[in-house]
């Protein structure tokens, strides 16, 4: 049986928050434990017609090196994650969809993070432009799904969301 007894705020920020939490586990101890309060994002694994999904390739600072990826964010205030995804989308890669569906949904840092991540999986594209942040560079590549596969087993893709949407594509609508 855990119980928090306590949440103090270390350090609040533009999409997350720190906290030190008390936690009364079994045998009646305290613990402390550290826990990031996350804002929620979505993500977006994109087909175009001939089947290649469309990534992103953009740098990473926690990692300092570039990472390729499928598009994601952070949500706006009162913004629904299917919305955001569809928002992602356009701004990343310049591309809009005419179908869009929930792929999966999940938890990647469980331990220690409240972040949730939808994934949908976008189709019937339309090229637009990008509308990129300010302080975005963010190049837009295409990939088959056994690239992206093998990519992912040699190691040089490690975003989990993205390994998550890749395979569970591949699982769902590839066979």
């Amino acid at each position: 049986m855990f119980e928090r007894v306590g949440r103090e705020l270390v350090y609040e920020g533009s999409i997350l928050n720190m906290y030190k939490d008390s936690i009364k586990v079994s045998d009646g101890k305290i613990a402390k434990w550290d826990f990031i309060g996350h804002h929620g994002a979505a993500a977006v694994l994109p087909v175009t017609a001939e089947g290649k999904i469309i990534m992103v390739r953009q740098y990473r600072n926690a990692i300092d090196r570039e990472s390729l990826e499928i598009p994601a964010g952070g949500l706006n205030p009162k913004e629904s994650t299917k919305d955001a995804a569809v928002r992602e989308l356009e701004e990343e890669t310049g591309y809009v969809c005419g179908h869009v569906e929930l792929l999966l949904s999940t938890v990647p840092a469980i331990a220690y993070s409240s972040e949730v991540i939808d994934i949908y999986l976008a189709t019937q594209l339309t090229h637009t432009a990008q509308h990129l942040d300010e302080d975005e560079v963010v190049e837009v590549e295409e990939y088959t799904v056994e690239e992206l596969c093998e990519m992912i087993y040699s190691c040089k893709i490690q975003d989990s969301k993205t390994i998550a949407a890749v395979l569970a594509y591949k699982d769902k609508y590839c066979h």
